[in-house]
């Protein structure tokens, strides 16, 4: 159980948000709400209040972010984007929740079958939703969307791009010393702070060594976030000159060793193909390579109803690497394809919330499959309404910045790209991992402004609610000039 310095942690971070906005420019105010909640906030630690979704992290950090844009900037957030598609695929991703509890009003009652002339004796029951659970689940889907409305409302320009490259690698290099203390005397950091051990120990413990875990869910997000620092750190590398570019290939040439030294072979095998890409190719390259990386993501479900995808390839190709990591592999395909079947009942609107997506005992209700990759947990839960939304909605920026890159020619930010490769990248891994965190939507709306800006041209003031889109919060009445820290 978390201990007490847990939830004050959580309770002290709006004022930490309101400190960053008063004292940062509004991109860093931004980006460091959400990315300093994510490295150092407690997981899983949460306050659970009625009638709203639970209060953990990410909810806290997303609400804070867009509350101090609103009262202490004073800006007008614009709700929704300027193209129609993104604009569908909000509303989408909002308004599911509303068919999925409407269709999933009914319990799930688990029962004992006694006798020749069957008699049903009642065990357990999963209760039905409630039409007060849609307030719930809206506001979770709003929270959820929140990062990437300030995403593209502060960050997609190129300054804006910058500063999230930025953010992402200097959070990784700082980040990096604590993941090399837990390699080195065992994951132990979020115990000796915040009183509790996120996750099981057994799995940070790979080829003789500890993998490090510091303040996240779970090994493996850390070692994604490494991905996404060394990556931000290439792009850097790449466009800066004398001693800066020197200093920056030297945090590359470390950040690698750090991700080798986090035992994550999925996530080695991304730094292994994004790196050249982003040290070499050029920026339409890596754009094209971000949308079939997004459409690969998109598309898993359907091919793997098909049967179109070797699992046993795959299963044998990771035997090869290791017997261990093959194991693993199986046991999550094998969850899936348990949990696939059972999202099929209700594929459209999918099951809901309360755990009525997992598979149970038929009798006692034990949970028989958890399921372990983004892609899986929203499908079963809002069905195929919901995962084409999610999903489209992080890879239609990438998209739509590929079809404006002729355009841009030279303007091109050297920036765009490599964080479209970041997004591409984080959707194949929610195939295996539920790594969809805010820093991400931050990402993908930080592309979308960007590729809109391309598509549009710049942004003009936004008129009230109906204009080219509704806002909230009011203009400021004088630019002020804020100094760097």
């Amino acid at each position: 159980m978390p201990n007490p310095i847990a939830y004050f942690a959580l309770m002290l971070w709006p004022l930490v948000s309101v400190v960053l906005f008063r004292r940062l420019p509004p991109e860093r105010a931004v980006i460091w709400t959400i990315l300093g909640a994510y490295l150092v906030l407690p997981p899983i630690a949460e306050f659970d209040l009625p009638l709203v979704p639970d209060m953990d992290k990410f909810s806290i950090a997303s609400i804070c972010a867009f509350a101090c844009a609103l009262f202490i900037l004073k800006d007008r957030v614009r709700l929704l984007p300027r193209s129609m598609i993104a604009i569908l695929l909000a509303l989408g991703y909002l308004l599911v929740a509303i068919p999925t509890v409407l269709t999933n009003r009914e319990p799930i009652v688990f029962e004992v079958l006694a006798g020749a002339d069957p008699i049903r004796f009642e065990t357990w029951s999963l209760p039905g939703l409630r039409l007060i659970d849609m307030a719930s689940v809206l506001s979770n889907q709003v929270i959820v969307l929140l990062p990437f409305l300030l995403g593209r409302h502060y960050l997609g320009t190129d300054k804006g791009l910058r500063e999230l490259t930025l953010a992402i690698a200097i959070g990784g290099l700082a980040y990096s010393i604590p993941a090399l203390f837990e390699i080195r005397f065992s994951p132990q950091l979020n115990t000796w702070i915040y009183g509790f051990f996120q996750h099981s120990f057994a799995q940070m413990m790979r080829d003789g060594g500890f993998r490090p875990i510091v303040f996240f869910p779970h090994a493996l997000w850390l070692a994604l976030f490494m991905v996404t620092a060394l990556v931000s750190a290439v792009a850097l590398a790449r466009n800066t000159e004398g001693q800066e570019q020197r200093r920056w290939m030297v945090a590359v040439v470390y950040l690698l060793i750090v991700l080798y030294l986090c035992k994550s072979l999925a996530s080695q095998l991304y730094a292994l193909g994004l790196v050249p890409v982003v040290f070499l190719a050029p920026h339409r390259w890596q754009a094209l390579l971000a949308v079939v990386l997004a459409m690969i993501a998109i598309s898993w479900p359907m091919l793997r109803n098909l049967g179109l995808i070797p699992l046993e390839a795959i299963l044998a190709q990771a035997e090869a690497i290791s017997p261990d990591r093959a194991h693993s592999l199986g046991y999550r395909f094998d969850n899936e394809n348990a949990l696939l079947q059972r999202a099929h009942e209700k594929d459209l609107f999918g099951w809901g919330g309360w755990g009525r997506n997992l598979v149970r005992h038929g009798e006692t209700g034990e949970i028989l499959s958890i399921p372990d990759g983004r892609w899986i947990l929203t499908f079963g839960t809002f069905g195929w309404v919901g995962y084409l939304c999610e999903m489209g909605l992080l890879a239609f920026p990438m998209l739509l910045l590929f079809l404006q890159i002729g355009k841009a020619g030279r303007s091109l930010s050297p920036f765009a790209t490599p964080m479209a490769l970041i997004l591409g990248a984080t959707m194949v891994d929610m195939l295996l991992n539920d790594t969809l965190v805010p820093i991400m939507w931050l990402v993908a709306g930080a592309v979308l402004g960007y590729a809109e800006t391309l598509r549009f041209g710049p942004e003009k003031a936004p008129r009230p609610l109906f204009g080219d889109g509704p806002v909230i919060g009011r203009p400021r009445r004088e630019a002020r000039q804020r100094t760097l820290l």
